[in-house]
């Protein structure tokens, strides 16, 4: 395990008593996507006020930022602290993911913009258009110009950052995906989400009363027609957080 790379994931949410049971939390979610063998994966509860010092950065070779319940434009002290990290890590060229709050907030780290979706909430498995230059990008990896993957987010990226590139999109929301140089890249939807975590969320979605009774039938109803592309996210996912695009 010596020598081999080291990574972190910077956890925006607490993780539910299903998650937890079921995947070991969302850090475990995470890990079972992305790690491969010989490499060491942490994490730090930043929604908590836990963030790596200083001097533990430059021992990472990559971060990946998780989805959260927060907003992505709020101006809570973990988040304004997570944007001034974000900032450190692209100035020392940092691979950075960004997984749907994890995607807003790099965005606006970076100097974007985000806010509530003009569309309003986008939850179950959407279909994205990847750019014809992407598609090249990824030609190697075998990545289809469309993807299917899950949703579950009210926010969205009104604005990408200066000198980003959008490189996927969906009816409802025009940055599905972009890439800041070669090494940041933010994706809005959840590529490690399994139909049974969306199903859990929509239920506590439905509890909170963020949504209506016949909007969580509707959506558990079409779950069952399409299945997300996890395999074809898995490659474009650890293919750019370790350099090999």
């Amino acid at each position: 395990m010596d020598g081999g790379k080291r990574f972190a994931v910077l956890l925006c949410a607490e993780d539910s008593d299903y998650v937890k049971k079921r995947y070991g939390g969302y850090f475990g979610v995470f890990v079972d996507m992305l790690a491969e063998e010989g490499e060491t994966w942490d994490f730090f509860k930043v929604a908590n006020g836990e963030f790596p010092d200083d001097d533990q950065i430059g021992g990472f070779d990559g971060f990946v930022i998780t989805g959260s319940c927060n907003d992505a434009h709020g101006n809570d002290a973990w988040i304004c602290k997570l944007i001034s990290l974000l900032k450190k890590l692209d100035s020392l060229n940092k691979k950075v993911l960004g997984i749907c709050f994890g995607h807003q907030i790099l965005c606006r780290a970076l100097g974007g913009k985000t806010g509530r979706a003009i569309s309003g909430w986008d939850i179950g498995l959407t279909t994205i258009h990847v750019s014809p230059s992407s598609s090249k990008l990824f030609s190697s990896l075998e990545i289809p110009a469309t993807l299917s993957i899950i949703e579950c987010h009210r926010d969205e990226v009104r604005e990408p950052p200066p000198k980003a590139e959008v490189i996927a999109w969906s009816e409802k929301t025009g940055v599905e995906m972009f890439r800041y140089g070669d090494h940041m890249m933010g994706i809005q939807g959840h590529p490690e989400y399994t139909k049974d975590i969306l199903i859990h969320l929509i239920d506590r979605l439905l509890q909170r009363n963020f949504i209506v009774d016949s909007y969580a039938d509707e959506l558990k109803a079409t779950l069952g027609k399409v299945e997300p592309d996890k395999d074809a996210w898995k490659r474009l996912c650890t293919s750019f957080l370790k350099g090999r695009l």
